[in-house]
């Protein structure tokens, strides 16, 4: 049932485009077919593989990067007072300095390099990362961490079998938020100073033709992608984290 509402919807919005887009009349809003005439074209050509899969490459890069850094900064935070006093402010600059600037001066102070794609995205994603794994080493239950000291865990031992259990709820819906945060930073990474990539493409179409075929299909294809790697695969783990509830 909830798979056949979801196609309805879709269904409804598509006809709404296509109704949009008979009454505009305008090369300024193409119906779907265009769009995806554009997108069948581009395939053919070897273009649009090219670029989603670099913009792929930069999302999965960035994105490992920020949840390893984020959430070892996360545990550090809520499991130490003073770490959390000392960082917190720095933490809270970050989360709330725009996208576009970091990005801009990651390019400023680096270069117009992968490395400073790499590493603008990273620093956008990573302050979110750490906030939502800190409210989970916050919320850990006292009475397991007494039950390993009674038994004596070692800190190995403590990790796997108390806190990474207790965390994984919250890492996976860091990722979820985080991914969809992360490829929407890449494209405005792409779009200031990269030669490929969904967001080069997007902004080569923009300036030499205001082709919103171009944008919208390229937009299009890689929101399918996304919600694909969020629906086949962190939705599903974040049921199996969540499957003792």
């Amino acid at each position: 049932m909830g798979a056949l509402t979801r196609v309805v919807s879709l269904a409804v919005l598509v006809a709404a485009w296509q109704a949009a887009a008979w009454e505009a009349d305008s090369r300024l809003l193409p119906g779907p077919p265009a769009v995806l005439r554009f997108i069948a074209a581009e395939a053919a050509r070897g273009d649009l593989f090219h670029n989603v899969g670099a913009t792929l490459l930069r999302v999965a890069i960035s994105f490992a990067a920020a949840m390893l850094l984020g959430v070892l900064l996360g545990v550090a935070l809520g499991r130490s007072r003073r770490a959390d006093l000392a960082l917190d402010t720095p933490l809270l600059v970050l989360l709330n300095t725009p996208a576009l600037v970091i990005t801009v001066l990651a390019y400023v102070w680096v270069g117009l390099t992968e490395t400073a794609a790499i590493l603008a995205v990273v620093l956008n994603k990573l302050p979110n990362v750490a906030v939502i794994v800190r409210e989970g080493a916050r919320n850990l239950d006292p009475g397991l961490d007494e039950m390993a000291r009674a038994y004596r865990f070692d800190r190995w031992t403590w990790t796997r079998d108390v806190l990474v259990p207790q965390l994984q709820p919250y890492v996976v819906a860091a990722a979820r938020s985080g991914l969809s945060l992360a490829w929407k930073i890449v494209l405005v990474v792409e779009l200031l100073g990269r030669p490929d990539g969904v967001g080069f493409a997007i902004n080569y179409y923009f300036v030499q033709s205001t082709d919103v075929a171009a944008i919208i299909g390229y937009s299009l294809v890689f929101m399918a992608v996304m919600i694909g790697i969020d629906v086949l695969l962190l939705q599903r783990l974040e049921a199996h984290v969540r499957r003792w509830r």
